[in-house]
């Protein structure tokens, strides 16, 4: 099997090298790519917004396989133009993806679908988005409508800052109630009307230790939960993404792909937080770090209706933890094109995924993007995965970078709190 995989981040990244392991996976073609890939297979440059440039690729390619990996391509019809021409597409319709593109549809999904979720206000002028803030009180909630790379979110207890983010939103804005409680990804392959979930993990969105400073998209992972509670996953398929399957299938738009439910274990119980149409990052890179089962084989299966078939999914027992290296300035302006060095010193069992690299005239390898590198390790358990990914955090070098130092720290030292759930 020849796979076509689009993208360009440590989420691909991640995604190329499961799909390396898998023995089933002939060739991986990764377009753009970036350096990481590069050492997996070929790159090729293509515009990854565009349908017709990505399904002519793949038709020249001989895919068997075409993997989406951003949310934008999918928003934008890359997967339908993928299928229409008769190639395999794992990610959904352009349609089926405004689960991710609108959260105003994903309320109105959850609510023909009775998904809990948190109360909401949808508002298209500053009276409505003052009226709706003062309705639910701080810490305030509020939400652009439209895709915002992870960043379109702000949770405040000032209303000024409040009404200053949905000021500054593109276009409609979703005012929500708080949700208290610690969070949890899901991912779960869909193939249009059988959901196979994978393992949750949990990610950590603002830049600084103790969830300090604006949201980012994403500064770590790690999986699993221990702290979760042991029937999450049935709960979460059977209450949240089995049900917003099954409507979008009604609605003649079903999903095939990966569900990302964002969710919160709430004082009141499971509540949806966000949905993504797409593996997210860097929740993927542990995730996927613990996954044995063959990737190539899961994605062709979701692709193809056949996701019925596939055997219980096989984990490592261990842990994975990632850790983001940002540039400096990030998640405000950033520079690039600084020297990357230290990365073949990194020891095992940590490893580096590329996310912003790039390599400049003279092949040198540079930082191209604000979220430079993920590096991910495994271990017995979360604090010695913790220990090792930050031992390779520390051989990587890299002028002004930062990190959090606190990834799946709490968790490591049973210091998570779930609120007692109703019965």
């Amino acid at each position: 099997m020849k796979v076509l995989l689009i993208g360009s981040g440590a989420r691909e990244h991640a995604l190329a090298r499961a799909l390396a392991a898998d023995s089933a996976v002939t060739g991986i073609v990764t377009a753009p790519g970036n350096p990481g890939t590069a050492e997996l297979g070929r790159t090729v440059p293509v515009d990854a917004a565009s349908g017709e440039a990505v399904a002519a690729l793949a038709l020249a390619e001989g895919a068997d396989l075409v993997v989406v990996g951003p949310e934008a391509p999918l928003v934008a019809g890359v997967a339908d133009a993928v299928r229409a021409a008769g190639v395999p597409c794992f990610g959904p319709s352009a349609e089926a993806a405004r689960l991710e593109g609108s959260k105003a549809f994903a309320k109105e999904v959850m609510a023909a679908a009775q998904v809990p979720t948190a109360m909401a206000h949808v508002c298209t002028t500053p009276e409505e988005v003052a009226a709706a803030l003062d309705a639910f009180g701080p810490p305030y909630v509020v939400k652009d409508d439209g895709l915002a790379a992870g960043k379109g979110v702000v949770v405040t207890t000032s209303r000024d800052e409040a009404l200053a983010h949905a000021a500054a939103c593109s276009g409609a804005v979703v005012i929500e109630e708080y949700l208290d409680g610690p969070e949890v990804s899901l991912f779960a392959l869909s193939d249009g009307t059988t959901v196979v979930p994978l393992q949750p993990a949990q990610d950590f969105k603002r830049v600084g230790d103790g969830d300090a400073g604006p949201n980012t998209g994403g500064m770590g992972a790690y999986s699993p939960l221990p702290w979760a509670p042991a029937d999450l996953v049935d709960e979460v398929v059977e209450r949240v993404v089995q049900p917003t399957v099954d409507e979008l299938r009604r609605r003649g738009t079903p999903f095939v792909g990966v569900v990302y439910a964002g969710l919160a274990l709430t004082s009141r119980g499971l509540r949806v937080i966000e949905f993504n149409a797409r593996f997210g990052d860097p929740e993927t890179q542990a995730v996927l770090a613990r996954l044995r089962t063959p990737l190539g084989g899961l994605l062709l299966a979701a692709a193809t209706g056949r996701l019925h078939d596939v055997e219980p999914l096989v984990w490592d027992a261990g842990a994975a933890v990632v850790v983001v290296v940002a540039a400096e300035g990030y998640p405000a302006a950033v520079t690039n094109g600084d020297e990357l060095s230290g990365l073949d010193e990194v020891p095992a069992p940590a490893y580096v995924l590329h996310a912003g690299t790039a390599l400049d005239p003279s092949g040198a390898l540079v930082s191209a993007g604000g979220r430079v590198l993920s590096v991910v390790a495994t271990g017995e358990d979360l604090g010695r995965a913790r220990e090792a990914a930050y031992a390779g955090v520390r051989a990587v070098r890299l002028r002004g970078s930062h990190t959090r130092s606190d990834i799946a720290r709490a968790a490591a030292q049973g210091e998570v709190v779930v609120p007692p759930q109703p019965e």
